[in-house]
């Protein structure tokens, strides 16, 4: 007898089941997931590691970046997201982060080009026009980003993350 109610029990199973799919729509997320088999996403996420460390990135710089105009912690996120160090080292986003700012501060060439993309991100978000620094003439005093400015806000950055602030 329980045999013949188990196969009773699998084809109202399989009829519900063909109900329910004819009601809806069928995407390419459900072929993708029909041809991958049932279990295929048991203990992993869907989000691309990538995605998941310049997520996790991001979330500190917005705790720990003093960053008054927000475009530092922009252009800082778009350098990260750029470059080698993050692609090499997905298991250790704050080594990255760290290698990334020291890169920067190390670099006279990397921190003109990361003040002025600050500047122009600046510029863009709130709608006026942007104050470039120039070599030989002091930086305008409404810039709120001058090389000297970035350069101690990314060291200060640094220490915190050397000091293991980073919950």
């Amino acid at each position: 007898m329980s045999d013949e109610q188990d196969k009773h029990r699998s084809e109202a199973d399989a009829e519900l089941e063909r109900e329910i799919r004819r009601e809806r729509k069928f995407s390419l997320s459900e072929a993708i997931g029909r041809l991958a088999g049932p279990g295929i996403m048991k203990g992993a996420s869907p989000i691309p590691r990538k995605q998941q460390v310049e997520t996790e990135i991001e979330e500190y710089l917005r705790r720990e970046l003093t960053d008054p105009g927000d475009a530092l912690r922009v252009v800082v996120l778009r350098h990260v997201k750029e470059s080698e160090a993050l692609i090499s080292n997905y298991d250790q986003p704050f080594v990255v982060l760290s290698m990334c700012l020291q890169s920067i501060i190390n670099s006279d060439g990397l921190m003109e080009e990361l003040v002025r993309q600050a500047d122009i991100e600046w510029a863009r978000i709130l709608g006026e026009r942007p104050y470039f620094e120039q070599e030989g003439v002091p930086p305008h005093p409404a810039d709120p980003y001058t090389m000297d400015s970035v350069r101690i806000t990314l060291s200060e950055l640094i220490e915190k993350l050397k000091g293991g602030s980073r919950a």
